[in-house]
């Protein structure tokens, strides 16, 4: 372990932490992002975002709050994302983050229930799109008596006088960070979780319960620590990416470079050339897309070629696995050729110096895990959830099992409940959902086991987790079937006619389908078939439904028997977070999708 890390009874609180790192690598480059006024990537060290942390603490304190007082931030990952967090964290107040893109009405209703004084937001626009949601569910949110914005100007016409421009907002004069006395177990933050059903509710985290995942999985995963580079593009109001992509790099000394967007990561990619990469599923799931989009277009030798090095890769993959079976491997002796040729031309779009790529968020589905796998990157699956800070397991890079969800940390336990329910015991559990002490009472048992709601087997020799459906989400078919749905609409949206899928059938003979075309395959596969792509009524054309079930049906055919999906409801509108079909974190709410359906669906089992 190195002795740059910082241990959790060293750091104490959250703040205490960048103190910490203060201390010990104050000149080290700590962050570098894009400066639009300059046109160019700036970078600051430690000791600067502490001047600058400082000034905002000031201005915080001239507001008269008093710790235990909520202070939210709607604003795009950046220096000032953390400048904020620590500054509001250093004054022991409880810090609500808030996505940039999710619907004003439920961010209105966060600010509501959180009792929130003072909101830093990104920009004006987004300002008013909030004060309508105010003022369509009359609610003026009376708690809120400060609103800083980032930008640099205000529209005249604003009559607010809660507003302030960031730049009017911070003080001149303001003294320099200093150590507080603080108690770790007290509350840090509420992170609303973006619930598919029914209101979000607010996960209460204290300090201690952040840093020990952070630390647990700073010592068990990443060994260079000084010399780690972070791209930061998962939004920081998600847990996942707050702890393992702004806390631990504080923790490690590692540096983080804020994405300007996911749409220009490819490019930051080989700019930055990161060694960590933490990320979603969906992430991976369009590299693997365009790959198999790219190849489709691709000489018979190429593809031939990248099969090819797919297969010996997996082999390569296994024997390092130390599986017994692939001791003898004759077609290894061709992987360095074919890692030179088709590997390492894959690997290097992610900048050449990927240690490790971490995925999390929801399942990555397999065919994508192999690919990668095969290719060489070090791509770890890892599960988790808000309430616990937010890490519970994580594959290891050699005991990877791409199917499962890896080993528990170090620090935390697991058993499995009623109906193989997989219970969590870990110093990074939740207090509780914040007002809501029936949901808490529902979720953390007598016995401090906290129940996920995800059904799992754990190996008895290894530990290893592999969940195997969703309590509430299980499709119980007319016959008895039950089936996880989940694994079915993961395989089907990484193909590249579909963008989105649910599967529907709950006390049916037989499975259907709710899928969204990818605009481009649609167009593609109307004008083969000699139909408009603009007239959606071809949507319900006979054709097109033959070719998507059969489309299907070879996209299924690892599955069993009875997960085969006979009829379909095509669209070509997408599922987003403004017409509230997904929620912030990109989950399916699949009850309202089902109401939205609900005739076509009625129609396919009458």
């Amino acid at each position: 372990m190195s002795s740059n890390i910082i241990s959790v009874e060293q750091a104490n609180t959250l703040d205490g932490l960048f103190l910490e790192r203060l201390q010990l690598t104050p000149d080290n480059i700590a962050y570098s992002q894009f400066d639009k006024s300059s046109q160019q990537w700036i970078e600051a060290s430690w000791t600067q975002i502490s001047d600058r942390i400082a000034q905002w603490q000031g201005a915080l304190a001239q507001e008269q709050l008093v710790a235990g007082d909520r202070v939210a931030l709607m604003l795009k990952n950046s220096i000032e994302w953390v400048i904020f967090d620590q500054a509001a964290l250093s004054l022991g107040l409880v810090v609500v983050p808030l996505y940039l893109d999710d619907r004003p009405d439920n961010i209105a209703y966060i600010l509501d229930d959180a009792n929130v004084k003072l909101l830093c937001i990104q920009e004006q626009r987004l300002w008013k799109r909030l004060k309508q949601a105010f003022v369509e569910n009359k609610n003026p949110i009376k708690s809120l008596s400060r609103v800083v914005l980032l930008e640099k100007s205000i529209d005249k016409n604003s009559e607010d006088e809660r507003l302030y421009l960031v730049d009017d907002w911070l003080p001149k004069d303001y003294q320099l960070l200093s150590e507080r006395e603080a108690d770790k177990h007290d509350l840090a933050t509420i992170v609303y979780t973006s619930g598919t059903t029914g209101k979000p509710k607010g996960v209460m985290l204290s300090h201690h319960n952040i840093l020990s995942v952070a630390y647990a999985t700073a010592t068990q995963f990443f060994l260079s620590f000084d010399k780690e580079v972070f791209l930061s593009f998962l939004p920081l109001s998600h847990t996942l990416e707050r702890t393992l992509g702004y806390y631990l790099p504080v923790m490690v000394g590692a540096k983080v470079c804020y994405s300007q967007s996911v749409q220009q990561l490819a490019s930051e990619l080989l700019l930055h050339k990161p060694t960590i990469l933490i990320s979603v599923p969906r992430i991976y799931e369009q590299i693997y897309g365009k790959i198999h989009a790219q190849l489709n277009k691709s000489s018979w030798v190429k593809r031939s070629l990248f099969a090819l090095t797919i297969s010996v890769g997996w082999q390569v993959f296994l024997r390092k696995q130390n599986h017994h079976q692939i001791r003898l491997c004759p077609t290894c002796l061709l992987w360095p050729v074919l890692k030179s040729l088709v590997a390492d031309k894959v690997l290097a779009k992610f900048g050449g110096q990927l240690r490790i790529a971490a995925s999390g968020g929801a399942a990555i589905p397999f065919p994508v895990s192999k690919l990668f796998l095969s290719l060489g990157l070090n791509l770890l699956q890892g599960y988790g959830l808000t309430e616990t800070s937010p890490v519970v397991s994580f594959n290891r890079s050699e005991q990877n099992v791409p199917r499962s969800i890896g080993q528990p940390l170090d620090c935390i336990d697991v058993k499995l409940g009623d109906n193989n329910e997989l219970l969590v015991k870990s110093p990074g559990l939740m207090l509780g959902y914040w007002n809501n002490h029936s949901a808490t009472t529902q979720v953390i048992d007598n016995d401090g086991w906290f129940h996920t709601g995800d059904q799992a087997s754990i190996d008895s020799q290894t530990d290893i987790i592999t969940l195997t459906g969703r309590i509430k989400d299980i499709l119980v078919m007319s016959n008895g079937e039950k089936i996880p749905p989940s694994d079915i609409e993961n395989t089907i949206v990484i193909d590249q006619w579909f963008d989105q899928a649910l599967l529907i059938g709950e006390g049916e003979a037989f499975l259907s389908a709710v899928l969204v075309f990818n605009a481009e395959a649609w167009t593609s596969l109307a004008k083969s078939i000699n139909l408009d792509p603009f007239d959606k009524k071809n949507l319900e054309h006979k054709k097109i439904h033959q070719q998507a079930v059969q489309r299907l049906k070879i996209l299924l055919h690892d599955f069993p028997g009875y997960a085969k999906i006979r009829r379909v409801i095509l669209s070509l509108e997408p599922w987003t977070i403004e017409n509230g079909l997904i929620t912030p974190t990109l989950k399916v709410k699949r009850v309202k999708v089902i109401e939205l359906y609900q005739k076509q669906i009625e129609a396919i089992y009458q």
